[in-house]
């Protein structure tokens, strides 16, 4: 009978990224389920502004940036330049770290963990976003975003809404 009585009770959906596994698994309440490979910090995990690491703990969505742009659009400062990735680009700008197709702006949720003072993850600008280099997902090479490959971006982006809760350990 208690099995029964918990497996009606809907969860809340949630995204759970695991830097050990370089994984995003995204959970619906209407029991959708998606898995996706990612690229967090080549520097590993981190709260402090300035580390270039992930950071962990609980946080959410605040904003979805991109509704309606090209796969492979680019992102300077959140919005779309008009640019889309291509080798030409790459060549001419061959140290920028690309942000591309989607944003999924994080804020941290923890005070004194991943929000306020020097440890504020919305603040640092950490996102899910997709990448020119989708060839090292599954390798921790990002500066402390979460690096998707840009199809699975525009997958995600249209499933989770925001303020969806994200979990990063």
């Amino acid at each position: 009978m208690l099995v029964q009585v918990l497996s009606s009770i809907e969860m809340p959906a949630h995204i759970h990224v695991s830097v050990e596994r370089q994984s995003l698994h995204l959970a619906l309440a209407n029991g959708v389920e998606r898995h996706y490979d990612v690229s967090t910090a080549a520097n590993g995990t981190g709260c402090e502004t300035g580390s270039y690491c992930t950071p962990t703990g609980d946080h959410r969505i605040r904003l979805k940036i991109g509704e309606g742009c090209p796969t492979g659009a680019v992102f300077r400062r959140r919005r779309p330049t008009g640019e889309i990735f291509n080798p030409e680009l790459a060549e001419r700008f061959p140290d920028r770290d690309w942000i591309l197709t989607r944003i999924l702006w994080l804020e941290g949720l923890q005070y004194g963990i991943n929000r306020a003072s020097s440890l504020d993850t919305l603040r640092r600008f950490i996102y899910i976003h997709g990448t020119a280099d989708e060839h090292l997902i599954g390798r921790p090479v990002s500066h402390g975003c979460i690096r998707m490959r840009n199809d699975e971006i525009v997958d995600l982006f249209s499933l989770v809404p925001t303020g969806i809760a994200v979990h990063i350990e």
